[in-house]
């Protein structure tokens, strides 16, 4: 069973984790607080930048090694806020502050969850925590600048709020720049070739084209054009339309199909900004679902992205909250979901530790 004690010692943690601001790349006073929680636990961890990890106590050669993650940077508050974004202020089952749900519920679950099974000596995985900096803005020294630090992880388990769901696929992105262009001019002047006329029929084709492959799990590609920019004043005719596509990529498909099908087939130029952020899954007979089934857990494909997308081994999102809550204005989670969590992943692990 897990201590009350180290569940509310948890839950503290996220209040402070909420009442210290922790942009994206500007985590450092939040990756303290994480150094903190090891050294009072007494567990050797490891810190590049804003990252910090520690593996589990009886490390042994040979087993799987299961990483733990979440991030612990936040987007900026917007500005439908009503309450003090840096407040954790608790209202009933209710603990309001911004990071609270997307995803320092999660962070903390997880880190209470290695903490807990640290000095176990019958785990079937070895595990590592990681407590990663950048996810929401997919920076350089987030968690992909940590994976060449360790060992090959086997599988993973991604905090993000799903409700204590398992998200077993997740759609992969691909930002395109598009350039459609035409002939400059006078607007006083006859124009045949009007770089923005031109874009009408491209934003159409954009709009009308699917993907052959759907997902049983994540369904259809998805392609978005986000952003149009074109024109400097009212009486010049823009050489160019620039647009912004989004796609979010299914497990049918990897991003560099993706980028080859639609500079061959759109009827404009294209320039993918990455192909990094692929889609990711984990089978329905791993282990770890197999176990979380047998808890009376579902299964489901998700479409928002996570520190998923930059790990090359299979990957189960789960974590409490939800995900609806993200990024919204008076952001928060409830209290419950930490407390069920907790003992869930623990179940979730021990488990699938006997089914390795």
């Amino acid at each position: 069973m897990i201590t009350q004690t180290l569940t509310s010692e948890a839950i503290n943690l996220l209040k402070k984790m909420i009442e210290t601001p922790s942009f994206s790349s500007e985590e450092s006073e939040t990756a303290l607080l994480l150094e903190n929680w090891f050294r009072e636990k007494e567990i050797p961890f490891e810190r590049k930048k804003n990252n910090i990890w520690a593996f589990n106590k009886h490390y042994h050669e040979g087993k799987p090694l299961l990483l733990l993650n979440s991030h612990h940077d936040t987007v900026k508050p917007n500005e439908a806020y009503t309450r003090d974004p840096f407040n954790a202020s608790v209202d009933g089952d209710k603990l309001y502050g911004l990071g609270s749900n997307d995803a320092g519920g999660c962070l903390v679950s997880l880190l209470a969850t290695f903490t807990e099974l640290y000095d176990r000596e019958d785990l079937g995985y070895n595990l590592v925590f990681v407590g990663s900096a950048e996810e929401e803005s997919s920076g350089p020294d987030g968690l992909n600048s940590v994976l060449k630090e360790l060992p090959e992880v086997d599988v993973a388990i991604v905090g993000e709020p799903t409700q204590m769901q398992m998200a077993i696929a997740e759609k992969g992105l691909v930002v395109f720049d598009g350039k459609v262009n035409g002939t400059p001019g006078h607007a006083a002047h006859a124009n045949g070739d009007m770089a923005i006329y031109n874009t009408i029929e491209v934003l159409q084709w954009f709009r009308d084209y699917r993907f052959e492959k759907v997902s049983p799990v994540l369904g259809p590609v998805k392609m978005t054009v986000t952003q149009v920019k074109a024109g400097t004043q009212h009486n010049v005719v823009p050489a160019e339309v620039n647009l912004v596509i989004d796609v979010r990529v299914n497990d049918c498909y990897s991003n560099k199909e993706i980028q080859q099908i639609l500079e061959k087939e759109a009827p404009c130029r294209l320039k993918a900004r990455s192909l990094r952020l692929n889609s990711s899954s984990i089978a329905e007979s791993h282990p770890l679902i197999q176990a979380g089934l047998s808890m009376g857990r579902k299964t489901y494909g998700s479409p928002t992205l996570s520190d998923q997308a930059v790990l090359s081994c299979p990957s189960l999102k789960m974590g409490p909250g939800d995900s609806t809550r993200s990024h919204s204005a008076d952001e928060f989670i409830y209290v419950s979901e930490i407390e069920e969590a907790i003992p869930m992943y623990v179940e979730l692990i021990m488990k699938a530790s006997r089914m390795v």
